[in-house]
């Protein structure tokens, strides 16, 4: 079980992406248009490394829902493999059946 604090300051990072994700996009896509015109956007650049470091979803790291353990997560089911193939050898994933040929 990851600690509480980590995953916490990991929502407060996906809350930050969240607000900051248009006003960074626009940024980037104005930068991108004054680049391809041949003049270096040095004003929106320095605007761009304003913005909070934990707002870029770089920053953001995929966990289990379940117990918080950012390695072997599955995107589609957002678990990760151990608590996968446990609440799988229950039943309680619709549709997801062991393997076997």
């Amino acid at each position: 079980m990851a600690k509480t604090s980590v995953c916490e300051r990991n929502k407060k990072r996906q809350c930050l992406e969240s607000r900051y994700r248009v006003r960074r996009d626009e940024l980037k896509k104005v930068a991108r248009e004054a680049y391809a015109k041949g003049d270096i956007p040095w004003d929106v650049y320095a605007r761009l490394q304003k913005m909070p470091r934990d707002a870029h979803r770089t920053r953001i790291r995929n966990r289990c829902r379940l117990c918080g353990r950012p390695r072997g997560v599955y995107r589609r089911f957002g678990m990760c493999r151990m608590c996968l193939r446990k609440y799988a050898m229950l039943g309680y994933i619709p549709g997801l059946v062991k393997s076997s040929w």
